[in-house]
């Protein structure tokens, strides 16, 4: 009876981090493993015109479990172009974390945010819990606008890894209180419930409207903001798929770059696409080459920005690989694609980086991951 008991506590205690975790069960059923061709969009072709050899503003853009075949998968998908086309300088990164071969996440993400390999689970600290400071605090701390914009929850591993410090990822309410340790000036993601529905009581949401940030949660009211802090909680927890919540990110990731293009002192931008890794975890690759289209559809609000304004370079990776996925057939023509998958988990292959804008030529080559934040702080000074 002590037994059974222990296990119902082990797992209510559990229960939260699980429902966070849902989106790992793997389909089952063979009709997702062929993406059949869509309508295509145009690609733009912008060129790249510096002012000066070092950037103003970065827009750091990470497609959480994209590989090269998810890159491959999507370009297929689109007639075999993508605004990622618009980016000449290319590399490879390393992604293993302190501990393991395969990085999580968490890791990934805080390899990226700080330059520390850490352990899998680990939430911007090092290898002995220490807190390190991310590229987005060093930024704030410098008087740079910072922001972040993601299609999960932003208390989710890798946006939580650019500005909270905890020695778990799955400690959502914490990660939610570390927001207010900070003067980000937007965010926009899901996640309100572990700013709201806390079991030491907060409102969170209440404490940032107290710091002058407006908190909203319907993407129209998003649209129509103009200026001033922005808390953009648009899900309770994880926002749907691409096919639900629409055009969701790339309008996040437009409002994000427009309300911090008003600093007098440049900005930095994180925007992350979560669910690409998400239909990896599912093997589904209908989901997967939605997903990394629609992370596409945000590559194109940079570039936009970023080709007029020739002081912003856009830096464009992945934590890791998910799925193991292979192109096993295809049509550019039919716009087809046909996916295989060795695992339901995270692959330890590198992973692409790809570079536009002042500073790009030095994101070529084989680096490891944390080389490219330590790369982005020398670009602006920090």
């Amino acid at each position: 009876m002590r037994s059974l008991l222990f296990a119902i506590v082990c797992f209510l205690i559990a229960f939260p981090a699980l429902a966070q975790e849902n989106y790992k069960t793997r389909s089952k059923e063979d009709s997702l493993k062929i993406y059949i061709g869509k309508s295509t969009y145009e690609v733009k072709t912008y060129t790249e015109n510096h002012k000066t050899q070092k950037p103003r503003n970065i827009i750091f853009m990470i497609g959480d479990g994209m590989g090269v075949s998810a890159v491959h998968a999507g370009m297929t998908a689109n007639g075999g172009r993508l605004f990622l086309h618009n980016f000449k300088h290319v590399g490879f990164i390393t992604t293993h974390s302190a501990r393991n071969y395969v990085t999580d996440s968490a890791a990934g993400g805080t390899a990226l945010s700080s330059g520390y390999k850490t352990y899998n689970g680990a939430i911007g600290v090092d290898t002995d819990t220490v807190a390190q400071p991310t590229i987005l605090e060093k930024a704030d701390g410098k008087g740079f606008a910072t922001g972040l914009v993601s299609s999960s929850a932003i208390t989710h591993a890798t946006p939580a890894s650019f500005i909270a410090h905890q020695p778990s990822r799955n400690h959502y309410e914490a990660i939610a209180g570390d927001f207010l340790k900070t003067d980000i000036d937007v965010f926009i993601g899901g996640g309100y419930k572990h700013f709201t529905e806390r079991e030491d009581g907060r409102n969170l949401a209440r404490e940032l409207e107290s710091k002058g940030y407006t908190v909203l949660q319907d993407m129209k009211e998003i649209d129509r903001f103009k200026s001033g802090k922005l808390a953009g909680l648009t899900a309770l927890e994880h926002n749907p798929g691409v096919d639900e919540r629409k055009d969701m990110l790339p309008r996040a990731t437009g409002k994000a770059i427009e309300l911090l293009s008003h600093s007098e002192n440049g900005f930095f931008l994180m925007v992350e696409g979560s669910q690409i890794d998400w239909a990896g975890h599912q093997n589904n690759t209908i989901y997967l080459v939605e997903e990394m289209l629609d992370f596409d559809h945000c590559i194109a609000k940079a570039l936009e920005f970023a080709s007029k304004d020739n002081e912003t370079l856009i830096v464009v990776t992945a934590d890791h690989e998910t799925g193991g996925l292979g192109i096993n057939n295809g049509d550019y023509a039919r716009k087809t694609v046909n996916g295989e998958f060795t695992t339901g988990g995270h692959t330890g292959v590198m992973v692409p980086v790809f570079a536009f804008g002042p500073g790009a030529e030095h994101f070529t080559g084989i680096m490891d991951n944390t080389d490219i934040p330590k790369k982005m702080m020398e670009l602006l000074g920090l």
